[in-house]
């Protein structure tokens, strides 16, 4: 046993009907050398396929397995949330629910954790089998500008298996897609991030959940982090720079226009209208840039942390204990057949 202390796995689960029986077994004999003390927290993001009922069933059939059901379609860092919120565990190991990580790679992951006295054990596809100019360049461009402007150098930021430790997860909070990017928050607090070569599998059953339109996510969530990260506690100079320059320009051109008004009397409104104009428009978008950032930032995390609120909004958690009559009647309905993938 590599653990006495209690492991929580957290997976998010969208349209993976066919899935959630063969992870739940291999799950069970990965965590056979792990410990005996473990949950199966299984986070319905609204799926419209069987997932739900697939997941009922684990629940009646196995007492370590618990499934959260969203109220609405949220996003995999709303319902990974969600699970790192009733994880009771020590450790909490995060991954997808498609089959693509393998759970014989739980071990070591929590073995790194344990050796090397980490925080965060990172999963890294190394070998990755998706077609390079599609999904592998891409992502190897989002990892090195994530390792850059984070300061946390990882080869896969991507991956979403990852162990971590309790104690650090309670002090992250999570936004937007920022799933992802948890250790890279997670080094504002201190926290030593390992990184563990894994299994790279791929897609058995369903359809991949990821496009090219995610890369502008996270071209816009590294904005995000980029401030969180090196200007959360001086905000000012995050968004000082940019709008005292246009605010200086905008003025450098409005000293410069009223001198020439002055000295030269030259008509500036006629001649340098569309100057004047440019003049205006620097100063109002500088002191815009500084005002409107700074309280749309500060805001936000007013909104969610001043007033205890989630990222998520959960309809029921059900739990063996807990079930009732109607539960047990679509758990206990027969699964489909699972039919092996086409050639």
């Amino acid at each position: 046993m590599i653990t006495r202390e209690r492991v929580s796995l957290v997976v998010p689960i969208y349209n993976e009907e066919q899935n959630i029986p063969l992870l739940f077994e291999e799950i069970v004999v990965a965590m056979a050398d792990v410990t005996p003390d473990y949950e199966l927290i299984l986070v319905d993001d609204r799926s419209t396929d069987g997932s739900f009922g697939q997941m009922l069933r684990l629940v009646r059939r196995d007492p370590r397995v618990t499934c959260i059901r969203l109220r609405r379609n949220q996003g995999q860092t709303a319902a990974l949330s969600a699970g790192f919120d009733h994880a009771s565990g020590t450790y909490i190991i995060a991954m997808d629910g498609d089959l693509q990580n393998d759970p014989a790679d739980i071990p070591p992951l929590l073995r790194a954790l344990q050796e090397t006295g980490s925080d965060i054990a990172s999963g890294w596809r190394r070998h990755r089998r998706e077609p390079f100019f599609r999904r592998r360049l891409p992502s190897r461009i989002a990892n090195w500008m994530i390792s850059r402007l984070s300061g946390v150098k990882l080869h896969d930021y991507g991956a979403t298996l990852k162990a971590y430790r309790r104690s650090l997860l309670n002090q992250v909070r999570l936004y937007g897609d920022h799933h992802r990017f948890i250790p890279a928050l997670a080094a504002r607090y201190g926290a030593r991030v390992v990184e563990v070569p894994i299994n790279d599998r791929r897609r058995r059953f369903g359809r991949s959940k990821y496009n090219l339109t995610r890369a502008f996510r996270v071209i816009i969530d590294l904005i995000t982090i980029r401030f969180l990260l090196r200007y959360l506690t001086r905000p000012v100079h995050f968004f000082g720079i940019p709008g005292l320059l246009a605010f200086l320009t905008g003025g450098a051109i409005g000293v410069f226009l009223l001198l020439k008004k002055i000295i030269l009397a030259v008509d500036v409104f006629t001649k340098h209208g569309p100057l004047m104009l440019l003049s205006v428009l620097l100063i109002i978008a500088g002191i815009q840039l500084i005002c409107f950032g700074l309280l749309g930032e500060l805001l936000t995390r007013i909104y969610f942390e001043g007033g205890n609120r989630t990222i998520y909004t959960i309809d029921r958690v059900y739990g063996q204990a807990d079930m009732s009559d109607e539960d047990l009647a679509i758990g206990s309905a027969p699964a489909p057949e699972v039919s092996p993938p086409d050639a």
